[in-house]
């Protein structure tokens, strides 16, 4: 059996990797297939390759233009798309056309496959924004052939209804909710804090680059973080899921902070198993990457939001833990924002422990059923 997986892999956005990773583990659990049965697209094919011992071949051929580069994209991997049993189309935030590009390139994908004849799945995937015509109608053309599409958020799936979309859409979570692994121990009071940020506004990272705002958002975060650690006496380490630019941003936020000697920055490029163990050695984290949040929740790790994005309030929501998700704008009005959810996490800790762990374990269970959805392709084909 030959399987094809494509989604934002090789991009060094280890939230994705751990995404791949949990697909790749599903696979093998159900079905009876190896590495080199595995193929995967990858913005780098080559650490792809070498990192899981699969086939991997460029996710894209850039060319002039869009146009151009899907044409070419479709023209050189439909041969080998044909030669799968199955392709999947996910998991990861891919639904959408903030970047202006995803929607018709992995719409370039399913088209692929249908003309090939080869089964294809849209799985655990976040929707949105879609905010153009032609990006509504490539979700929905990916949508309409497949045979079967699941989302991780009940916002996803009410977005693919809303421009359209027929089939029923499954709710299964992210796929990375599959690397399940509780921590032994848990703190009886959380004195260490992991953090993850986001370079939002950073001209060399954000779509449209603003150097203000950049700048008035990392002072409110470290002012945040410095009133976190004089009001409930804890160490802040920072941490990055999207390497190096994650780094980059630690390291501007902790120059305007006072508490220096009680900030650490881990400045490596953390694979998801590493990923894993560093979550699970803070008692809390305060996310800002979406995968920082699940991945914790992996190591039943308590957490703390903060919103740059639809998704990361949607998984909030879903985990009904809203009032634990801050906004950005939260950030720079209110220099005690953290300092109090922190504060209100350290006097309700058992009670959130324990609602933590409930949480890991039912969204690995959610992700796990969506194995069936695998097989189902396969057998209605």
């Amino acid at each position: 059996m030959k399987i094809g997986i494509v989604g934002n892999y090789g991009n060094d956005n280890n939230g994705d990797e751990s995404i791949l990773v949990g697909i790749l583990s599903q696979l093998k659990s159900e079905f009876s297939v190896k590495n080199e049965d595995i193929t995967v697209f990858s913005n780098n094919a080559k650490q792809t390759a070498e990192r899981y011992g699969v086939h991997s071949y460029p996710l894209y051929y850039k060319q002039g233009n869009l146009y151009k580069t899907f044409y070419k994209t479709y023209r050189t991997n439909k041969n080998y798309v044909s030669q799968f049993d199955l392709l999947i189309i996910g998991g990861g935030g891919i639904l959408m056309d903030f970047y202006r590009r995803e929607a018709h390139l992995y719409g370039t994908y399913a088209l692929m496959a249908k003309n090939a004849n080869v089964p294809y799945i849209v799985y655990g995937c976040g929707a949105g924004p879609l905010d153009t015509s032609t990006g509504r109608f490539m979700i929905r053309l990916m949508c309409k052939h497949a045979e079967n599409i699941s989302v991780r958020d009940p916002e996803s799936k009410q977005l693919l209804e809303d421009i359209g979309v027929k089939k029923e859409v499954n709710v299964i979570g992210d796929p990375a909710f599959s690397l399940h692994k509780p921590k032994k121990v848990q703190a009886k009071k959380p004195v260490s804090i992991g953090v993850s940020a986001v370079p939002v506004y950073n001209a060399n990272y954000w779509p449209s680059g603003d150097e203000e705002k950049y700048e008035a958002y990392v002072k409110s975060m470290a002012e945040n973080l410095d009133h976190t650690i004089d009001k409930q006496n804890v160490t802040i380490t920072f941490f990055a899921t999207k390497y190096p630019q994650d780094v980059y941003v630690t390291k501007d936020i902790k120059q305007y902070m006072r508490n220096k000697d009680k900030v650490n920055i881990i400045n490596d490029n953390l694979h998801p198993d590493r990923l894993l163990e560093i979550t699970s050695s803070f008692d809390i984290v305060v996310g800002t990457r979406l995968h920082s949040l699940i991945l914790a929740t992996d190591s039943q790790t308590p957490i703390i939001a903060l919103s740059y994005h639809q998704k990361v309030s949607n998984y909030m929501k879903l985990i009904n833990a809203t009032d634990r998700c801050i906004s950005l704008e939260e950030i720079e009005q209110d220099p005690y924002v953290i300092s109090r959810a922190v504060d209100m996490l350290q006097t309700n800790w058992q009670q959130i422990v324990e609602d933590t762990k409930e949480i890991s374990q039912n969204l690995y269970s959610d992700a796990m059923n969506g194995k069936q959805l695998m097989a189902k392709a396969v057998k209605d084909e």
